[in-house]
């Protein structure tokens, strides 16, 4: 098959792109599947013999792939955010407890493989970092309380290109570890990356801030100066290219100048070279070099797992305010992944095994770690959180585009029943507004790549897209929809779709169903319509249905009310809505809003001179106005 070595990498790209759906599907970290798809490829069945495959120019491409995705990881990392969080326990865990846990696991390393310092010290340096790839989706997963999801996240984020930084240190010094001008070979091979990755972040700030690069070079024209920048710095110094791309992306990160097109394009070309690297490194292990691991690798994992990193967690998360659940669910996340995977194959086509013995073992070890690590903590962590009672209840909260007055009315009445809401608005007015009801929010966009990284969702399952703009709530839908599921998208009707019954003119003028969510509240319900109401003095209200005053009946009485939502039984939040309505049956609780009158006649249990009958179903029926118009004063009441 190798003489068809097209046919093999388009293989390499569809087990690439398998690995990542997989990793979608089930909700674990992409590594997994790639590393997997990578040994069954290459020792398993040897369709993929990547020395033969690429010949010379296999160690250029692995060099070159592991600088951009060194480079991309480093590009997250601000100096304000750490800052920020080293009053807490993320500083702690990125600092003390990286050099804790460095120190322990190079200590076991040398104990249990009989590995020299030289290469204890790489090791541990290597599977000392953790990441936001192999973090994230184990979150999801897990779904722990909120300061423990934002501790391990952050940790993740910022140990991602310490981590980086500190196995390209040890490396650089194990590179030179026989020459008889160590420490002089070692300060030149710093001084050369630093100052080579310096010289690129600030050409390329400078490109940026004075708009000398077109837009539509942004993206091309960052990837070739971080591939020449590596090279020239490999050139003027060996093994100094890793150092200088990760110093340049630290630089550009916190240099005032708009990064964010390009981050973006280099996670994307991340996941490919991420994608295709790990596939390739992968199939090249060697099955004798895996059956050279004995108990003691078993032992080192467990070391690893049980003693290393709880005794980095628990030492410096002291004084944090964490309680001892949530430090131990944090100890036992700590899954290995990318930078480990990526640059250890590197290192060991670089080492020269004459001086140093062992070196062919830390291939599989590593591997066999990330995987050990991401299976064993991906099925125990969620029964342990549970076990710990550190663990989130399903998702009940609702992401709010808009935070006008009928998006605070609505988070108003989810709040009374319960339910935990976050408005996003680019509106500071009303941002103050929604602050001053207690209601939680976001300043900006909600589909800016500021909100892709910031935008805390842990928490929220539905997304009401309640803003003035159209354009903007259809671009969230199509935004979150893969986030909270088709199902959970919600919007209002646009004044711009017209009526319906006009089918050539609707077609026109309104959003494919694809680009919009389900229809809020009903067909016909616009956010022109629930601001009129609710500034005529309308009022939203939770009315109890019983066997005598059911669903028919509630519709019957008030046939001008807007259904928002209904309870059931257990509490669950059913969203009425024009694709799928809920069915409410006796012993569950309607959500309307009531228009002004009607509200009044409810109040007083009189409709449409019924009288005794109708003061009847009103005392049955559990009655709490939950939003009056904004212009009336009206408050949130439990």
């Amino acid at each position: 098959m190798h003489d068809h070595p097209g046919l093999i990498l388009a293989l390499i790209g569809l087990s690439g792109i398998l690995a990542q759906w997989l990793s979608w599907w089930l909700k674990l970290p992409a590594i997994l599947f790639l590393l997997l798809l990578g040994i069954l490829a290459g020792p398993v069945t040897g369709v993929v013999r990547p020395d033969e495959l690429f010949g010379d120019l296999l160690f250029p491409l692995v060099s070159l792939g592991v600088a951009v995705i060194l480079f991309e990881g480093s590009l997250t990392l601000r100096f304000h955010e750490i800052r920020g969080s080293l009053e807490g326990a993320v500083g702690n865990l990125v600092s003390v407890g990286a050099l804790l846990n460095w120190g322990m696991i190079s200590f076991a390393a040398a104990w249990l493989m009989d590995f020299s310092w030289d290469i204890a010290l790489l090791f541990g340096a290597l599977v000392t970092v953790t990441g936001p790839t192999v973090i994230v989706p184990m979150l999801r997963s897990v779904r722990p309380r909120k300061r423990v999801a934002d501790t391990l996240r952050w940790e993740g984020i910022i140990i991602d290109p310490v981590g980086a930084l500190l196995a390209v240190l040890v490396f650089e010094a194990i590179s030179v570890g026989t020459d008889e001008n160590t420490f002089e070979v070692f300060a030149l091979s710093v001084g050369i990356g630093a100052s080579a990755g310096a010289l690129g972040a600030w050409v390329l700030g400078q490109l940026l801030r004075r708009h000398w690069l077109p837009e539509y070079l942004h993206n091309v024209g960052a990837l070739t100066l971080v591939l020449a920048i590596f090279t020239a710095s490999n050139t003027l110094q060996e093994e100094s290219g890793l150092l200088a791309v990760t110093v340049m992306g630290i630089m550009l990160a916190n240099m005032k100048v708009p990064t964010e097109d390009i981050l973006d394009f280099k996670e994307s070309l991340s996941v490919l070279l991420i994608s295709g690297l790990f596939i390739i490194l992968a199939a090249r292990m060697d099955f004798a070099q895996v059956q050279a691991l004995d108990w003691n690798a078993l032992s080192l994992l467990g070391a690893i797992a049980f003693v290393a990193r709880p005794v980095a967690v628990f030492v410096a998360t002291i004084g944090s305010g964490l309680n001892w659940r949530e430090k131990t669910l944090i100890s036992w996340i700590g899954p290995r992944g990318i930078v480990a995977a990526a640059i250890t194959p590197l290192f060991v086509l670089k080492i020269d095994p004459a001086y140093y013995h062992h070196t062919e073992l830390l291939v599989p070890l590593v591997f066999m770690i990330i995987i050990g690590t991401v299976v064993l903590q991906s099925f125990t962590a969620r029964p342990l959180a549970r076990l710990l009672k550190v663990i989130e209840p399903d998702p009940r909260g609702v992401l709010i585009v808009g935070a006008n007055p009928v998006a605070r009315a609505v988070a108003r009445a989810l709040a009374a029943h319960g339910y935990y809401s976050l408005l996003a608005d680019t509106n500071w007015s009303q941002l103050r507004a929604a602050r001053m009801d207690g209601l939680k929010t976001y300043f900006g966009n909600p589909v800016s790549a500021h909100a892709d990284r910031h935008l805390d969702l842990v928490g929220l399952g539905r997304l009401f897209a309640m803003s003035r703009h159209p354009a903007l709530n259809a671009l969230a839908c199509i935004r979150y929809q893969r986030e909270f599921g088709t199902k959970n998208v919600f919007t209002f009707k646009a004044p711009e779709e017209g009526d319906p019954e006009d089918e050539s003119a609707a077609s026109k003028r309104s959003y494919r169903p694809r680009y919009r969510g389900q229809r809020l509240f009903g067909a016909e319900v616009t956010y022109a319509r629930m601001a009129a109401l609710l500034n005529e003095g309308g009022v939203i209200r939770s009315t109890l249905l019983t066997e005598g005053f059911n669903y028919q009946s509630y519709r019957t009485l008030y046939p001008e009310a807007i259904c928002l939502f209904a309870l059931d039984h257990k509490g669950v939040l059913q969203v009425f809505n024009a694709e799928v309505p809920p069915e409410p049956l006796p012993g569950w609780t309607i959500v309307s809003l009531l228009p002004a009158q009607a509200a009044k006649e409810a109040k007083t249990g009189v409709r449409n001179g019924q009288g005794h009958d109708d003061r009847k179903r009103a005392k049955e029926s559990a009655r709490t106005e939950i939003a009056r118009s904004p212009n009336r004063g009206g408050k949130a009441l439990p």
